[in-house]
């Protein structure tokens, strides 16, 4: 098993990635449940390269994909039917997952592709290494940027689509380059990928500009029920399925409301508990403190994530959730 960073030789990886998969012909490209932007933005660029060489390719998200980011090329493509698992593969491509269960896959793998080698390429300080080749760059800004190493590393041409598709990635997980997680590499590889022409209208467009007035009704309600407890001195809110039904909106159109609240200038952190069809609530964290890791965090609930921003689902109902996360945190806040 290899293992990538930083401080090692991340092109030997790189290259035995590629080799690993030129050599070979049939893929299974799978990304993580719920998926934003970077998710994706990652399947996108990767199936393009993949197919141009002329691959084999079927892709997995064992949920639906946002509306919103339909437009990336391949997105259509994605199937959510288990039925694809059945099928025989020589490797699985694992992009921006920090683990299996964040994938939503931990099952399928063991019960239909035991013995398939996984490549895993991610970016989350949480991640496992739970592939054979692991292309992991932990102070990366977003999956995207990761795999702008791997095509840089191996001269791999960067075509208009792929650019759109790879700086989607960067704009989402950065908050459009205001969050913690913007880096002067980042910055780069984005002015990289403009120049190589990637679609800032259509990033604008479906990325920065996808807010309907259902869901600021939404966010109205969600914002007014913003407190601080007091005990974590943490900022919280909470969205349940009542409150889509009332605004006409679904479970998609609710992601941004953490990053909203990492603005903030008071609390130490932000959580927003959002109520999932299932009963299930979702926890989304974001800080600005240096001195508060939410991935430590999140991994106590079996999440995972990045140091300023993570997340971990837990049993409802939400005000029981909310109570319990809040009293098994406290000694992590203070």
């Amino acid at each position: 098993m290899y293992f990538v960073s930083y401080e090692r030789m991340p092109q030997r990886i790189a290259k035995l990635i590629h080799n690993h998969i030129t050599e070979r012909n049939r893929f299974l490209v799978v990304t993580h449940q719920n998926p934003d932007g970077d998710a994706i933005g990652s399947v996108s660029a990767m199936t393009q390269w993949l197919k141009s060489i002329g691959k084999d390719i079927t892709i997995f998200c064992v949920t639906s994909i946002p509306q919103n980011l339909m437009f990336l090329t391949h997105a259509d493509e994605i199937s959510h039917s288990h039925d694809v698992w059945k099928q025989p593969y020589d490797a699985i491509i694992l992009l921006d997952s920090g683990d299996l269960t964040y994938a939503g896959v931990h099952e399928l793998i063991p019960l239909h592709q035991p013995e398939t080698p996984i490549i895993n390429i991610d970016h989350h300080q949480s991640n496992q290494n739970y592939g054979l080749l692991n292309f992991v760059f932990h102070h990366a800004s977003s999956a995207t940027e990761v795999l702008y190493y791997f095509f840089e590393f191996n001269d791999i041409e960067i075509t208009v689509p792929i650019a759109t598709s790879l700086f989607t990635g960067l704009v989402t997980d950065t908050t459009n380059f205001s969050n913690l997680g913007t880096s002067k590499k980042a910055l780069h590889i984005a002015s990289s990928l403009v120049k190589k022409g990637a679609q800032l209208k259509l990033v604008r467009k479906y990325i920065l500009q996808d807010k309907t007035f259902c869901t600021l009704k939404l966010w109205g309600i969600v914002l007014n029920r913003l407190a601080i407890h007091e005990k974590t001195n943490t900022a919280y809110t909470y969205i349940t399925q009542e409150d889509l039904k009332t605004c006409g909106t679904t479970d998609e159109e609710i992601e941004g409301v953490s990053n909203l609240l990492n603005h903030l200038n008071e609390g130490k952190a932000a959580f927003v508990f959002k109520e999932r069809s299932t009963g299930e609530i979702k926890v989304s964290m974001r800080t600005t403190c240096d001195d508060i890791d939410l991935a430590k965090i999140a991994q106590q609930f079996g999440g995972g994530g990045h140091k300023k921003a993570a997340g971990f689902s837990v049993a409802g109902p939400i005000a029981t959730a909310i109570e319990d996360v809040m009293e098994k945190i406290q000694n992590k806040m203070s």
